[in-house]
């Protein structure tokens, strides 16, 4: 689980208003900061594999979001994929 100022951090960073927490730029920016979150947990137990399960999971919502997004707004897409570092696919 994220600490609640990292969390308004990232949200600070993505969201498209001052009260926004629900569009897919703030989902994808919380679950991009808790995928990193678990990925360093995983690289210091390597057997955990109910975290991995979850990582996942996280990663596959994730996917599905920008899939939708891109598909919404190509530019909206383009532009959370910059302020994350994700890689962009083409199409």
């Amino acid at each position: 689980m994220i600490p609640k100022k990292e969390k308004e951090g990232v949200l600070e960073e993505v969201r498209i208003h001052e009260k926004d927490t629900g569009s897919p730029e703030a989902q994808i920016g919380l679950l991009t900061a808790e995928i990193g979150r678990l990925l360093l947990h995983l690289k210091k137990h390597k057997k955990d594999m109910h975290s991995k399960r979850g990582l996942l999971r996280m990663v596959a919502r994730r996917r599905r979001l920008l899939s939708y997004l891109k598909e919404e707004s190509m530019k909206r897409y383009s532009a959370i994929s910059k302020k994350l570092g994700l890689k962009q696919t083409k199409e």
